[in-house]
């Protein structure tokens, strides 16, 4: 089953893509709440290339990678990749107030479908908030 999120981030084009791929940016954002953050984040942003998010609670008590492999990049519009045996794709318009991004995701067996949406829309929502602070490239 796949599941879908999305988010309007009020920026350029230019820094929604930035700041979803850069892993700088990646560890400003990538938390489902204020209890997590990632503490680490590698990317390298192109077909066959690895990224991997080192996400902790922080108070030590539990921790994970979130690891997988691009399987498309389209600069500014489109990424694919694989984790594990699932894979997830997130797609970037630019609309008129913004940008649309939006990430479809294979929804795995662990936890419910309702709990699996909240989680990646929280992230994506904190994503979205980062991206709008930074109106312009570094």
């Amino acid at each position: 089953m796949k599941i879908a999120v999305e988010a309007l981030v009020q920026a350029p084009l230019e820094v929604a893509w930035k700041t979803y791929t850069t892993p700088e940016d990646i560890v400003q954002w990538n938390a489902v709440c204020d209890d997590w953050h990632t503490t680490k984040s590698t990317v390298d942003l192109r077909v066959g290339g690895e990224f991997c998010s080192r996400m902790e609670a922080k108070d030590g008590s539990s921790g994970f990678d979130f690891a997988g492999t691009y399987t498309k990049v389209v600069p500014n519009q489109f990424l694919a990749y694989s984790f594990g045996d699932r894979v997830a794709e997130i797609e970037f318009a630019e609309i008129s107030n913004g940008v649309m991004v939006k990430v479809t995701f294979d929804a795995e067996t662990t936890h419910s479908i309702e709990q699996q949406r909240a989680g990646w829309q929280a992230i994506l929502n904190k994503f979205a908030r980062y991206a709008e602070t930074r109106k312009s490239l570094r």
